[in-house]
């Protein structure tokens, strides 16, 4: 019998601003996926796949985070909260795939400056994520106040927040295997 192969749990950055703190968030949910046994992460940001506005869909899919997406067992969004809704430059990316995404879980991790922590970024975020065939999660991490979180060089200044993306990944994990053991093994009948 083969080893089973590792969950593929990628973190997408998703904003492509200057001096954004959502990196921080990021790099640490993605370094703390990584101490998990048996997965295999990465930082998959936004500014590095940008898509053309004149077309959509399969048109304009880059193939290297389609096939990333693909691969994928589930997967973090960083969404950080502009003006109460999430960054288009995270739509306009996610809208090009939408098979990849089929029936693999997705968790959402909210950042802003203020004191809500991007709950309303993510409560937009949730009706596309079920249309695009992902399974939310129902937990969720919250950086309120993120210049309060981390220091300009993107130290995390309170460990408890290593411990408060604990229950979020759990649970994102226990999906992933969940899941893919439906999709590999349970066939869908119309």
């Amino acid at each position: 019998m083969s080893e089973p192969r590792d969950y593929y749990l990628p973190v997408i950055l998703g904003t492509p601003r200057k001096g954004r703190y959502s990196t921080y968030a990021a790099n640490l949910v993605a370094e703390e996926l990584g101490k998990r046994p048996r997965v295999t992460t990465e930082v998959i940001d936004v500014l590095h796949h940008p898509v053309p506005h004149d077309d959509a869909g399969e048109a304009v899919k880059s193939p290297a985070f389609a096939e990333k997406m693909a691969r994928a067992d589930g997967l973090v969004i960083v969404c950080p909260e502009y003006n109460h809704g999430y960054p288009g430059a995270l739509k306009s990316l996610l809208d090009t795939c939408l098979k990849e995404y089929i029936h693999k879980p997705a968790g959402v991790v909210g950042v802003s400056a203020g004191p809500w922590g991007g709950v309303r970024a993510i409560q937009s975020l949730l009706p596309v994520l079920r249309e695009f065939g992902l399974v939310s999660l129902f937990w969720d991490v919250n950086f309120s106040q993120v210049q309060n979180v981390f220091d300009e060089a993107g130290a995390l200044k309170d460990p408890a927040w290593r411990r408060r993306t604990g229950k979020f990944l759990n649970e994102l994990l226990w999906m992933a295997e969940t899941l893919r053991h439906g999709r590999e093994h349970v066939t869908l009948t119309e």
